[in-house]
């Protein structure tokens, strides 16, 4: 196998590989529902609102919001699709290494370890500081005064505290699934009951003169008053802001290993938690900002200072349990996901295997979580993480761009290069891939654009969409970098911006048309993206903006970051990377004559229970 073929392989799974497990198959869909939402609904709740809310939309933080959660929504439609057609642990990396090939699933497995990694770091370093903070700030400052680091980059103390609360997670995690799931259940019930205490105090205190106040009464450097006193692209940059206050819900498609029917539970956990997040934030936005002045809002500590305003003293210490809940919950959710995407990795031999290895009787990867949540308790109390936190967006962007292309994909792809979709059980236990043997008949012609010659997709269609999502892309991206780079040119209507705006949009809609005019794949699944192709375009157009706006120094630590994978992946993986897998090229060959796969599951558990008897 040449080495293009080896970066575009791609993971082949029969329906029993679907279904078969080495990990704890014991989650319901209420544990997937309270995983999403407590994962989510973190510093979005307590620290966002009145940020967006004073700096950013005024008022309009409510329609922030809504636009935060409807594109929020895309992004975890496609995933729902995805959990109903591969149930399998490891999220967008097994998505991508199914749709797209080896080399893709790697980048986007990296990234994703990346993003975990720091998002545990900082929740644990920001659950440290509130608790500090809750006892006069005196842990802090006992270490600076005897351990100090005078190191640039580091945090200017170790923070033993926010280490200690990363192992005591990381030991819930490697105890059991179930054990993870009550505790994230109870202190999620905690949170959202103190959201609900604080909406109902809050419906006491409403003056809907707040969201017109005039603009002779607002102080300078505030806007203009109104409810968009900072105007639509005001509200639409906060919309961006707000958009991060959703990421976390991807963490319930990383369980698909150990939910119980999860082509089911998986969708329907997805889409109630991201509806439950969407209303709390914009319901808690809306009460926010309508008790009291959008400028007056604290940027650090919306809710208890706005309830000390009130009067309402003892409301404090409540927000004070739910702020520590949603936390400690963000904690959870942030780690959880880490082990899987290192277990799924590593049992496909892209990273070191071991890193995969189930432990017999817990049923979890133990060393990977072990590993996992020490790095992550060491950077948590070594390092200012401060500059990091941006990269967290790059590897949860990636993924969620990908998976929205990925949709599209796999929607117009052909029965015969479906993931195991049409894969036939034949006497012999050999699985036949069957296509239709017409497809290869068919002849390009600029009719097939628009009317397309079969009502299924042939190889033809498949193609068409393929260069069509491709030519696309380019379009995407280029009108992403006019609206970022030439925003202040088409503010002034400045002629050559507006032309090659009108361009890259005029072009995005001529291959979505196309796209949209080709035939869809008829296979039945639990649950399908409304309204293709136009959410996951919509999606990918969202998340590819966001991507572009992050800093230039965030690009290049992420450079950095894929140099040392690409180290482990062409040094390591490329050769030991051992799971059935077919090359890109196979829908050439499978229209040329019937192909046959072999299917054999790895043995994990019996190779786990030899490598850890062997260490006890």
């Amino acid at each position: 196998m040449g080495v293009l073929q080896r970066l575009t392989r791609k993971k082949v799974l029969s329906p029993e590989q679907k279904e078969a497990t080495n990990l704890d198959r014991c989650l319901t869909v209420y544990d997937l529902i309270f995983l999403g939402i407590g994962s989510t609904l973190g510093a979005g709740l307590y620290v966002v609102i009145g940020q967006v809310g004073r700096e950013t939309a005024g008022p309009a933080v409510t329609v922030s919001f809504l636009v935060a959660a409807i594109t929020s929504a895309f992004a975890g439609l496609c995933y729902a699709e995805f959990a109903a057609r591969i149930p399998r642990a490891g999220s967008a990396y097994v998505y991508s290494y199914v749709t797209v090939g080896e080399l893709m699933a790697f980048i986007i497995g990296w990234n994703l370890i990346l993003e975990y990694v720091i998002g545990t770091a900082s929740v644990a370093r920001a659950a440290s500081s509130y608790l500090d903070n809750l006892i006069g700030n005196q842990m802090s400052h006992f270490f600076k005064e005897n351990m100090p680091l005078h190191v640039a980059q580091l945090s200017e103390y170790p923070d033993f505290l926010a280490f200690a609360m990363t192992l005591v997670m990381t030991g819930l995690l490697i105890a059991g699934v179930k054990e993870s799931a009550r505790f994230n259940n109870f202190f999620t019930c905690v949170n959202l009951l103190v959201v609900l205490y604080v909406t109902l105090c809050g419906l006491f205190k409403l003056d809907f003169d707040n969201w017109s106040i005039p603009q002779d009464k607002v102080p300078q450097g505030f806007g203009t008053g109104g409810f968009m006193p900072y105007g639509f692209s005001g509200t639409m940059a906060g919309a961006a802001t707000c958009f991060y206050a959703f990421v976390g819900f991807d963490a319930v498609a990383t369980t698909g290993e150990e939910t119980k029917n999860p082509q089911k539970s998986t969708p329907i956990a997805i889409i109630v938690s991201i509806s439950i997040i969407s209303l709390v934030y914009c319901g808690m936005s809306a009460v926010v900002t309508l008790m009291c002045p959008y400028y007056l809002l604290d940027p650090g500590a919306a809710l208890p200072v706005l309830f000390e305003r009130a009067g309402w003293g003892v409301a404090r210490y409540v927000v004070a349990v739910g702020a520590l809940s949603a936390l400690l919950t963000s904690l959870m959710g942030a780690m959880f996901p880490l082990p899987r995407i290192l277990y799924a990795m590593g049992s496909d031999g892209v990273i070191f295997r071991f890193l995969g290895a189930i432990h017999p009787r817990f049923h979890t990867p133990v060393l990977g979580t072990a590993i996992s949540g020490s790095i992550a308790g060491t950077m948590a109390m070594l390092f200012n993480l401060e500059e990091l936190v941006e990269m967290m967006s790059i590897g949860t962007l990636l993924a969620y761009a990908l998976v929205s292309v990925a949709v599209l994909l796999l929607r117009y792809e052909t029965d015969a290069n479906l993931p195991g979709g049409e894969n036939l059980p034949t006497p012999n236990g050999v699985f036949e891939i069957r296509c239709k043997d017409f497809a290869s008949s068919q002849a390009f012609t600029l009719k097939c654009l628009i009317v397309p010659a079969s009502l299924e997709p042939t190889a033809l269609t498949s193609r068409i969409t393929k260069l069509t999502m491709g030519v696309m892309a380019v379009f995407i991206t280029g009108a992403c970098l006019v609206l970022i780079e030439a925003s202040d040119e088409l503010e002034q209507k400045v002629i050559w911006a507006i032309a090659v705006a009108c361009l890259m949009g005029l072009g995005i809609i001529v291959c979505a048309v196309i796209i949209a005019r080709q035939p869809q794949n008829p296979t039945p699944l639990p649950f399908k993206v409304p309204l293709v192709p136009w959410i996951p375009i919509l999606s990918t157009l969202v998340n590819i903006y966001l991507m572009l706006k992050l800093s230039n120094i965030t690009w290049a630590r992420f450079g950095f970051w894929m140099f040392i994978g690409f180290l482990i992946y062409f040094g390591y993986g490329i050769r030991q990377a051992g799971t059935e897998v077919q090359s890109s090229d196979s829908e050439n060959s499978s229209d040329e004559r019937p192909t046959s796969t072999h299917i054999e599951s790895d043995n994990l558990v019996g190779s786990s229970a030899r490598l850890y008897s062997g260490r006890l």
